[in-house]
Protein backbone atom coordinates (compact mmCIF):
# COMPACT_ATOMS: atom_id res chain seq x y z
CA UNK A 1 0.00 0.00 0.00
CA UNK A 2 1.27 3.27 -1.17
CA UNK A 3 1.64 5.89 1.52
CA UNK A 4 1.33 9.97 0.45
CA UNK A 5 2.53 12.71 2.36
CA UNK A 6 -0.38 15.13 2.70
CA UNK A 7 1.96 17.82 3.84
CA UNK A 8 3.66 18.52 -0.09
CA UNK A 9 2.52 21.35 -1.68
CA UNK A 10 2.97 21.95 -5.47
CA UNK A 11 5.75 24.72 -6.38
CA UNK A 12 3.19 27.07 -7.62
CA UNK A 13 1.57 26.77 -4.15
CA UNK A 14 5.16 27.25 -2.22
CA UNK A 15 5.50 30.23 -4.08
CA UNK A 16 2.05 31.77 -3.42
CA UNK A 17 2.57 30.85 0.34
CA UNK A 18 5.82 32.44 0.82
CA UNK A 19 6.19 35.09 -2.20
CA UNK A 20 2.63 35.68 -3.01
CA UNK A 21 0.44 36.00 -5.89
CA UNK A 22 1.81 36.83 -9.21
CA UNK A 23 2.25 40.90 -9.73
CA UNK A 24 3.25 41.22 -6.09
CA UNK A 25 7.04 43.07 -5.11
CA UNK A 26 8.34 40.04 -3.53
CA UNK A 27 6.32 37.44 -6.28
CA UNK A 28 7.88 39.76 -9.26
CA UNK A 29 11.33 39.94 -7.32
CA UNK A 30 11.64 35.83 -7.29
CA UNK A 31 10.40 35.09 -10.63
CA UNK A 32 13.16 37.91 -12.03
CA UNK A 33 16.02 36.76 -10.03
CA UNK A 34 14.99 33.24 -11.00
CA UNK A 35 15.05 34.20 -14.84
CA UNK A 36 18.54 35.74 -14.16
CA UNK A 37 19.67 32.24 -12.55
CA UNK A 38 18.38 30.39 -15.62
CA UNK A 39 20.22 32.24 -18.16
CA UNK A 40 23.88 31.71 -16.01
CA UNK A 41 22.64 28.17 -15.60
CA UNK A 42 22.17 27.70 -19.03
CA UNK A 43 24.87 29.19 -20.74
CA UNK A 44 27.30 26.84 -17.44
CA UNK A 45 25.31 23.53 -18.63
CA UNK A 46 26.43 24.77 -22.45
CA UNK A 47 29.82 25.63 -21.66
CA UNK A 48 30.27 22.07 -20.14
CA UNK A 49 28.77 20.17 -23.06
CA UNK A 50 30.93 21.76 -25.48
CA UNK A 51 33.78 20.79 -23.15
CA UNK A 52 35.22 24.25 -22.65
CA UNK A 53 36.51 26.04 -19.74
CA UNK A 54 35.65 29.31 -18.38
CA UNK A 55 38.54 30.55 -20.08
CA UNK A 56 38.49 29.19 -23.04
CA UNK A 57 34.74 30.39 -23.48
CA UNK A 58 36.28 33.88 -22.32
CA UNK A 59 38.83 34.01 -25.12
CA UNK A 60 36.45 33.34 -27.79
CA UNK A 61 33.94 35.96 -26.77
CA UNK A 62 36.67 38.77 -25.72
CA UNK A 63 35.96 38.89 -21.94
CA UNK A 64 37.71 37.65 -19.29
CA UNK A 65 37.29 34.69 -17.26
CA UNK A 66 35.99 36.01 -14.22
CA UNK A 67 33.48 37.85 -16.12
CA UNK A 68 31.96 34.59 -17.39
CA UNK A 69 32.00 33.34 -13.63
CA UNK A 70 29.90 36.07 -12.55
CA UNK A 71 27.74 35.43 -15.05
CA UNK A 72 27.21 32.03 -14.26
CA UNK A 73 26.86 32.43 -10.98
CA UNK A 74 24.25 35.24 -11.30
CA UNK A 75 26.81 37.65 -9.52
CA UNK A 76 26.68 40.24 -12.74
CA UNK A 77 23.96 40.19 -15.39
CA UNK A 78 25.16 40.49 -19.02
CA UNK A 79 23.63 42.68 -21.48
CA UNK A 80 21.76 41.26 -24.54
CA UNK A 81 24.89 42.23 -26.76
CA UNK A 82 27.40 40.33 -24.24
CA UNK A 83 24.60 37.34 -24.44
CA UNK A 84 24.64 37.19 -28.35
CA UNK A 85 28.43 37.40 -27.87
CA UNK A 86 28.71 34.27 -25.53
CA UNK A 87 26.24 32.62 -27.63
CA UNK A 88 27.45 33.00 -31.43
CA UNK A 89 30.84 33.39 -30.95
CA UNK A 90 31.47 31.19 -28.25
CA UNK A 91 28.81 28.30 -28.41
CA UNK A 92 28.60 28.75 -32.40
CA UNK A 93 24.73 29.35 -32.13
CA UNK A 94 22.08 31.56 -32.27
CA UNK A 95 20.55 33.59 -29.44
CA UNK A 96 16.70 33.52 -29.60
CA UNK A 97 14.48 35.69 -27.56
CA UNK A 98 10.74 35.65 -26.96
CA UNK A 99 7.70 37.58 -25.16
CA UNK A 100 5.51 36.31 -23.31
CA UNK A 101 2.05 37.76 -22.46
Amino acid sequence: MKTTNKNLISLDEFKVKNYGKPGTKERDELEAGYEDFKIGALIHDTRLELGMTQEQLAEKVGTTKSYISKIENNIKEARISTLQKIVKLGFGGQLELSIKM
